[in-house]
């Protein structure tokens, strides 16, 4: 086995987006569409409500998912297989209309959900884009072509996963088509690929400057750029140290920033920043916020926290989205729960007759 946690930290989800990337305007259009109707993914007129094409419906409920901001359950009807989604406490913080960026009009909204997507924050809480998790973590940070992108893609998942998850080489060549899509702000147009054109207009997460492509054709190659992030904002990296240290600490104590910049699923990976770059970014908001620390001990550089780091994390992003939980009515994670109790039995499934189909395999048959 491959001296990652590639199996820990990513559920084998491949190809759900149906080649399209997530567009402006779709997350916020799901949210809102969930709040009221958990089984909107699955009804024959959710195109006409969503306002897109059938296969976009299923790219919206994977982005939607990956992101999450919506989990899946059960039918509370055993005779029903079809799993119903329902919006997690973060979307109706992030997207409502009276939440902290519903429209995404803030370039650290856009670091956050791409946080969000890498992030692999409890076994309840896997990354579900298993490409883009190894992409960010585990491929070389030297230039490469889309090809050899899914040469390494496979190469990780065939070393960590027995063989009879593995998927179809297909699978994972689109993923990288639609994380270059994207991403990238300069990609070529592929006019065998549904929506190239669009994506390239509408992919917001191009703002991020992530990906840089040279050259032209098959041979074109790829770098995912280095350096200060001069549009991440300070308290989204802050809330995504804070977040990555709760996987270790769920009380006050520290974590050093060599961690912070180079382990596998860390802030850094996932913004490629350096050492430096993260410390210069924490210390420009250190006076503002006394419970957070950056000390030095032997030549190394942590961040203490005073608080749990979970709490503390969101105290920092919620101040820099103008205080969303201060607002009127605005609930508790308990109060949705309460809410949405489809939350507390997500990821937990029926068990299954022998023989019995999975929505997952009638999806990707009807995909065919």
């Amino acid at each position: 086995m491959p001296d990652s946690r590639l199996a820990e930290a990513v559920e084998l989800s491949f190809g759900r987006h149906e080649t399209f990337a997530p567009r402006f305007g779709w997350l916020h259009k799901a949210y809102m569409q969930v709040k009221d109707h958990s089984d909107i993914f699955l009804r024959d007129d959710a195109p006409v409500v969503l306002g897109v094409g059938k296969n976009m419906v299923y790219a919206m409920r994977y982005w939607s998912r990956a992101f999450k901001l919506t989990k899946e359950h059960d039918h509370e009807d055993p005779k029903q297989r079809a799993q119903l989604a329902a919006p997690t406490w973060r979307a109706r913080w992030l997207l409502d209309e009276d939440g902290a960026d519903p429209y995404l009009e803030d370039t650290g909204s856009l670091w956050l959900l791409h946080w969000w997507l890498l992030s692999a924050d409890s076994p309840a809480a896997k990354c579900w884009a298993p490409s883009w998790y190894v992409t960010f973590n585990l491929a070389p940070r030297s230039r490469v072509t889309a090809a050899e992108l899914t040469r390494v893609i496979t190469r990780h998942v065939h070393e960590t996963f027995p063989e009879k998850d593995w998927p179809a080489a297909e699978s994972i060549s689109r993923d990288v088509d639609c994380l270059i899509k994207m991403y990238a702000s300069d990609q070529e147009l592929n006019p065998l690929s549904p929506g190239s054109f669009e994506d390239l207009l509408m992919s917001p997460f191009r703002e991020l400057g992530l990906l840089e492509g040279q050259g032209k054709g098959k041979e074109r190659t790829w770098r995912f750029t280095n350096g200060a992030r001069s549009n991440l904002p300070a308290a989204v990296l802050a809330y995504a140290c804070l977040d990555y240290a709760a996987r270790f600490h769920s009380s006050a104590g520290s974590i050093s920033v060599a961690r912070l910049a180079e382990e596998e699923g860390a802030p850094g990976r996932a913004f490629r920043m350096r050492e430096p770059e993260i410390t210069k970014a924490i210390e420009s908001i250190i006076s503002d916020h006394p419970r957070l620390q950056l000390v030095e001990a032997l030549g190394q550089r942590s961040l203490r926290f005073e608080d749990a780091p979970q709490d503390l994390a969101w105290d920092i992003l919620d101040e820099h989205y103008d205080h969303v939980r201060r607002r009127d009515r605005f609930p508790t994670p308990e109060d949705w729960e309460e809410r949405y109790p489809g939350l507390r039995r997500a990821g937990v499934k029926r068990p299954r007759k022998q023989g019995q189909r999975t929505e997952e395999q009638d999806l990707i048959e009807g995909m065919a």
